[in-house]
């Protein structure tokens, strides 16, 4: 069988498929050096995964805008929500799937700290005072928005479960 590569009205091609689940993997790994952050603070472990965090986050916001494009181009052909709260709960994740990173990246410039992904300078540090609201926007919402994604992905995924076991809809089949 040969793998479509643009999605279809019964279910998503090879693209969307590699991008969902693609981004999944790399949600799992950027929610356990979170979660390293908090429960494992100044081990190896932590060291290891947070390492990586700011790194994958942007990653995650590139793939999140070509994962939204693709989307977009592909609108008219896609499979159809199953519910006004299905669609409403994805633009919710999507939407912290792009504010989430986006304030880390203010906070990041405001910080006057460099910032280099894997071996790339996407942006300069500075020297001198630090940019206050900048820095506040991201300790005061970067975290909490995290977590309320972590949330909503599990929500996203136990809703996938039981469309398939209450209504028979069988979404999850759509993506895999």
């Amino acid at each position: 069988m040969a793998l479509a590569m643009m999605d279809t009205n019964k279910r998503y091609g090879i693209v969307s498929r590699l991008l969902h689940w693609g981004m999944a993997l790399l949600f799992v790994w950027q929610f356990s050096s979170a979660a390293a952050r908090v429960f494992f603070e100044d081990t190896p472990l932590e060291s290891f995964l947070w390492g990586t965090h700011s790194q994958v986050g942007v990653v995650l916001l590139a793939l999140v805008v070509v994962r939204g494009v693709w989307a977009l181009i592909n609108a008219p052909r896609r499979p159809t929500s199953v519910s006004v709260m299905a669609t409403l709960g994805h633009l919710a994740l999507y939407g912290l799937m792009i504010a989430v990173p986006t304030i880390a990246l203010i906070r990041q410039y405001g910080s006057g700290r460099a910032l280099d992904v894997f071996g790339f300078n996407l942006m300069p540090g500075f020297d001198g005072e630090k940019i206050a609201w900048m820095t506040e926007l991201g300790g005061l919402l970067h975290g909490e928005l995290g977590w309320t994604l972590l949330a909503l992905i599990v929500g996203h995924v136990v809703m996938a479960i039981l469309h398939r076991k209450l209504t028979n809809h069988d979404v999850l089949s759509r993506m895999t």
